[in-house]
């Protein structure tokens, strides 16, 4: 989340990183955040991977996909850019890059602007912009 904000100081510099993590604000401007997996054990990633979080996170990509039109979908890293294959391009904007982890983030998310990208997108089709900077 922190390499998140740091992008977003990035593309908005009036952004002021909170000491939270409560991201309610962004949810209610229509942001949904999607990891492949909902549950982890503590410290050790991808532990709850093949439990079954997969199908139902597909599940997910799928009805956005097929029930909305003029969506942006981030797609960070190479397992979520495999879980977009099903998106349909010609309908919503997928925008891709490397994960945000400190083990990648220098490898081109920071930099990728995708947070003004899929707001020129928005309003590009009549759709509100989300206030990335919004997080009091």
């Amino acid at each position: 989340l922190n390499n998140i904000f740091k992008e977003i100081r990035n593309e908005y510099p009036e952004f002021r990183i909170p000491l939270h993590g409560d991201l309610k604000q962004w949810s209610n401007q229509g942001v949904l955040l999607l990891n492949a997996s909902l549950t982890v054990r503590s410290n050790q990633a991808n532990s709850h991977s093949n439990r079954g979080w997969e199908q139902f996170t597909d599940s997910i990509i799928k009805y956005l996909d097929q029930h909305y039109s003029n969506r942006v979908f981030m797609l960070w890293g190479s397992y979520a850019q495999k879980k977009g294959a099903v998106i349909n391009t010609e309908k919503h904007l997928v925008l891709k890059s490397v994960h945000p982890s400190p083990l990648s983030a220098m490898r081109g998310f920071f930099g990728c602007n995708h947070f003004t990208q899929a707001n020129d997108y928005l309003i590009k089709h009549g759709i509100k912009p989300i206030d990335w900077t919004k997080l009091d």
